[in-house]
């Protein structure tokens, strides 16, 4: 199988790619390791990216969302080790390179527990911790159970801003397997187009999307599509916009404020009124929850602010981590 990476747009366009559950064949934009542990009577494999730190500057622990992986963090991870920092990029458990275990309890506080050992190993015990969309939630939790270990926590346009289960009805996991089995080449791109970039669509934007369709056309996609349904199922049983109060390091909140993103608007509660994902008001309402947390936006831009504008993106995301290290 012929390695492909993440940068080429030529690649992006193949519509050939197929890949096994643990993306083999598929090439990451820096060396990839790999890191054994036990978890619910299971051994696994956690892969991850490391840069080590310059001199005595601190490590950032970049955690992905869940249609991404480690890899696409490639341009924050080059601006931040020239700069200096130390970044540990992990593709968790059940996502990317790493173990995709179907008999499992997937929970934000079992990844977060994943990191931290795999933190200690590398003999990390300090570290800013910034998640984007579903990182954001675990980043989240992880800041919540390892404040002594977290010194800063940013939050990239973070899902779980809101409590979905408020608002939206609980749906068993076999529905989002389902789901998930239906799932297309084209119907991977019609959504992210949609979602992400406002309609607008480039060979950058289908570049992110290569590991999923290749995963879909691949021969484990019922195992892959298991996993995903498993992981959908913490989003919205295992909130943590309620213990935003809870936060004792500084927090950090940057955000895209075109992003509608808003899990299980399609299957709202009936009588329930409420827009979810209005990204251009969540951060206020963060903010009215816990004052102390900071708030910087990105108009026009989405779900994904350092992929669409990373010139944009760049400057706020080095003032934060740059205040962060004083």
């Amino acid at each position: 199988m012929l390695a492909i990476f993440i940068p080429c747009a030529a690649q992006a366009s193949e519509s050939s790619y197929r890949f096994d559950k643990r993306l083999t064949g598929y090439t990451y934009p820096f060396p990839v390791q790999e890191f054994e542990l036990r978890s619910q009577g299971q051994t696994l494999t956690m892969t991850y990216m490391y840069l080590a730190p310059k001199k005595d500057m601190p490590v950032i622990t970049l955690m992905h969302g869940k249609n991404f992986n480690g890899a696409y963090f490639e341009p924050l991870a080059k601006t931040l080790h020239k700069s200096g920092y130390g970044v540990l990029m992990p593709d968790q458990i059940g996502f990317g390179k790493s173990s995709k275990p179907v008999d499992y309890q997937y929970s934000f506080a079992a990844l977060a527990s994943h990191t931290r050992e795999l933190m200690s190993s590398l003999n990390i015990e300090k570290s800013i911790v910034l998640g984007h969309s579903m990182g954001g939630m675990l980043a989240s939790r992880f800041a919540l159970l390892y404040p002594d270990v977290t010194t800063k926590l940013i939050l990239v346009n973070p899902i779980g801003l809101e409590n979905y289960l408020q608002y939206v009805q609980y749906k068993d996991v076999n529905f989002f397997y389902q789901n998930e089995l239906n799932k297309t080449p084209e119907g991977i791109i019609s959504y992210q187009r949609k979602n992400y970039y406002d309609g607008e669509w480039n060979d950058r934007y289908e570049a992110l999307t290569v590991p999923l369709q290749g995963w879909v056309r691949g021969d484990d996609w019922k195992v892959l599509a298991k996993v995903s349904a498993l992981t959908y199922d913490m989003i919205f049983t295992q909130p943590v916009i309620e213990e935003f109060d809870d936060f004792t390091m500084p927090v950090t909140l940057i955000l895209g404020t075109r992003d509608t993103t808003g899990p299980g608007r399609n299957w709202k509660r009936a009588g329930v009124d409420y827009t979810l994902g209005e990204y251009d008001k969540l951060g206020g309402r963060v903010k009215a929850r816990n004052s102390r947390i900071d708030v910087k936006t990105l108009p026009g831009l989405g779900h994904l602010p350092f992929i669409e504008d990373y010139s944009q993106f760049e400057p706020v995301l080095l003032d934060v981590v740059g205040n962060a290290s004083q």
